[in-house]
């Protein structure tokens, strides 16, 4: 497939800003997929493409965040697991249940858990107290299979809720909440592409073109997150929650 120089240059600066958020906050796909949309990628395509410029850009981000020690291996590990569980339940329960349920769901709750990191004067603080190993486990593993079975069954802003919970429920701090999602992030990125890419579903000199974005946008927004801390992360966390509110009210009244 061909694309004019004007809708590559589109796609380019979508990717570029798609990897920016998603690498501080997540939800970068709420940006990159439409684009790929808009310039007439067909959707199987556009998400085998789109996962495979992500996967590259989130590793990008996911070393970054390794070499400055702001990633928790442990909690990183078991929520990943939980995810792998958590992921095809929730795609079976997409199956079987309308999605405008959680849309009405999300409606009322992304508004209000964007106040809440607006209004919470300590976001993103480290808790001070060591958790029991055992205790971390579990909460690892659910936040892992919750965030995983909302990913199946929905998909957008899956990041983001995972970056909150490792910081809210787990204690680590915003940028170590941040780099430990990416790990979870990859490994989900990286099986849906072995999916997309057996099925014939990924555009690959596209994607290699994109990736090039998506890399130079994670590596600008990993760097500022490290830089800025929550300065930075609040702001974009409430762009992303802002689109994912502005996708599902589009689905619920457009779509």
């Amino acid at each position: 497939m061909e694309l004019e120089l004007s809708q590559m240059l589109i796609l380019f600066a979508c990717v570029f800003l798609g990897g920016l958020v998603d690498s501080i906050a997540g939800g970068g796909g709420l940006i990159t997929l439409p684009a790929y949309y808009a310039v007439g990628i067909p959707a199987h395509m556009a998400l085998g493409t789109n996962k495979f410029a992500n996967s590259i850009g989130t590793l990008t981000a996911l070393l970054r965040f390794l070499k400055e020690g702001q990633i928790n291996i442990k909690v990183a590990l078991v929520a990943a697991l939980g995810a792998l569980v958590g992921s095809p339940l929730g795609a079976q329960l997409a199956m079987a249940l309308d999605e405008k349920y959680l849309n009405y769901i999300l409606l009322v709750a992304v508004p209000v858990i964007a106040v809440l990191v607006l209004r919470k004067k300590d976001f993103g603080r480290e808790r001070q107290e060591e958790m029991p190993l055992l205790r971390s486990v579990l909460l690892a593993a659910m936040v892992g299979f919750g965030t995983g079975m909302y990913d199946g069954f929905f998909g957008p802003g899956a990041g983001t809720f995972m970056t909150l919970l490792f910081n809210s429920v787990l204690g680590l701090g915003i940028i170590k909440a941040c780099g430990t999602t990416k790990v979870v992030n990859l490994a989900s990125n990286v099986g849906a592409l072995i999916t997309y890419g057996m099925n014939g579903n990924v555009l690959v000199g596209i994607g290699i073109k994109c990736t090039i974005f998506a890399i130079l946008g994670s590596w600008v927004g990993s760097g500022l997150a490290l830089k800025k801390g929550a300065k930075i992360v609040r702001p974009i966390m409430i762009v992303a929650m802002l689109l994912l509110l502005l996708k599902i009210a589009s689905d619920m009244f457009l779509g």
